[in-house]
């Protein structure tokens, strides 16, 4: 298992990896984009892109499960009340030692701090650290 990126990484990705322009036909371009990289590579993965209050684009290839959907949902829901990629969070609580599943502040069934969510910011918006 390869070893986790460090939190100036994450910060890092979620600085450079930003998008100049984003409507419906950008979301539904990235989500094929995905899933095309999914399937090359055999993943029994599920995706998301969520954006305009809405998922704009969903898949689940071979080998996902349903409760896949409900992980992204509780992995989106970090990165909108974070505004950071649900693995910085989880990676920033664990440092803290404390992580999501363990704060009784936070409703378990509406959060978690595993990877797997990556946000998707304009260039102008600002990056805080937590």
């Amino acid at each position: 298992m390869p070893a986790l990126p460090s939190l100036q990484t994450l910060l890092q990705q979620e600085a450079e990896h930003r998008l100049p322009q984003f409507d419906f036909d950008t979301a539904w371009q990235l989500g094929q984009s995905l899933q095309q990289r999914g399937r090359a590579m055999n993943a029994p993965i599920a995706i998301e892109v969520y954006a305009f209050g809405q998922v704009v684009f969903m898949a689940a290839l071979p080998g996902s499960v349903p409760e896949n959907l409900e992980w992204m949902r509780r992995k989106r829901n970090t990165v909108l009340l974070t505004g950071h990629s649900s693995m910085y969070v989880g990676l920033v609580n664990e440092q803290k030692g404390e992580r999501m599943a363990q704060q009784r502040n936070i409703r378990q069934d509406e959060y978690t701090d595993h990877g797997g969510s990556f946000p998707l910011l304009s260039p102008q918006a600002p990056l805080s650290a937590p």
